[in-house]
């Protein structure tokens, strides 16, 4: 979580200057989500993310130099500077795939889970998506599908309350958004993500549901964003939240929480903490230095990835 919240505030403080080319879609304050469920996997267990993907690249055991070339478009970068932020993969790692389009991964990862189903493996498929993507009309297309097959794949809801600037109340009559494919067979459970040990333990147990056959299951976890829908500004002036939410969010801040559940219950003191972090802005600097000096794919390149051939 530490790498994480360090490695996006880099970014916003980089960004500015336009070296980094993609809009960028920042995590902080949702961090627990990622963290807890990418734990509670396998390193060959799947996962499809959405444009709000460093969180997940990170947890999942993406390398961060790799990203910070790939915010800069370079050829060192995870999809060789073609992807940018909003399209990270690291297949060895389990991140498949994150994409610009509201609830496109959505269906990929369902036929995933189509194909390790198919293919006999044990692997499980997590798809993550927003609130906004249950809007969509392909969420309930691949939930049918999957239910009907008993595919081996969590549909996990980060809910941050906002698809953009719009309330969850604003779009929709049923707010509990859990319970949204009951009617196909889907069950649903919600949770507070902002604890990162009640992520971890929920996500550990359905983990453990899918591969043993148990079938898919929908996991919301409930979480604040701290910067604007896009880019690295603090929009709480804009007018589109409520009043006390800045100071909601602040009091609920996943990294604040855990800090204190370790020193309470484990007993870490401040000389770790203190560790940890340099130990992790170490790394920030170092990704953002290889990003820096790493060169720009060449020209040659440019066709190179479009498709894949047959033989």
């Amino acid at each position: 979580m530490l790498r994480i919240r360090l490695a996006e505030q880099r970014i916003t403080e980089v960004y500015p200057t336009d070296k980094i080319q993609s809009p960028i879609h920042l995590s902080v304050g949702q961090e627990a989500i990622a963290a807890g469920v990418c734990a509670a996997l396998l390193k060959t267990d799947h996962v499809h993310g959405t444009y709000r993907g460093h969180a997940f690249y990170l947890a999942k055991g993406g390398d961060m130099n790799r990203m910070f070339a790939e915010l800069y478009g370079k050829d060192a970068g995870c999809a060789r500077g073609k992807g940018g932020s909003m399209h990270l993969v690291d297949p060895e790692a389990g991140l498949m795939s994150c994409s610009a389009i509201v609830a496109s991964t959505i269906p990929v990862a369902t036929g995933d889970a189509f194909a390790s189903s198919r293919q006999g493996r044990k692997r499980v498929v997590v798809s993550v998506f927003g609130d906004g993507a249950i809007d969509e009309g392909v969420f309930f297309e691949s939930v049918n599908f999957a239910v009907l097959k008993k595919l081996p794949i969590l549909y996990v809801l980060e809910n941050n309350g906002y698809a953009i600037h719009s309330k969850i109340p604003e779009r929709r009559k049923q707010v509990e958004l859990w319970r949204a494919a009951e009617g196909l067979g889907l069950p649903g459970e919600k949770f507070d993500g902002n604890d990162v040990g009640a992520v971890y333990s929920v996500m550990a147990k359905a983990v453990a549901w899918v591969r043993k056959g148990g079938g898919p299951r929908l996991l919301e976890f409930t979480a604040y964003r701290w910067h604007e829908h896009v880019g690295p500004g603090i929009d709480f002036h804009e007018g589109y939240r409520r009043p006390n939410e800045q100071a909601l969010a602040q009091k609920n801040d996943p990294l604040r929480l855990a800090k204190a559940d370790l020193a309470k219950r484990c007993k870490v003191g401040p000389e770790h903490f203190e560790q940890w972090e340099a130990e992790a802005r170490d790394e920030v600097d170092e990704a953002v230095e290889f990003a820096e000096r790493s060169p720009f794919p060449t020209a040659e390149r440019l066709h190179q990835d479009v498709f894949a051939e047959r033989s």
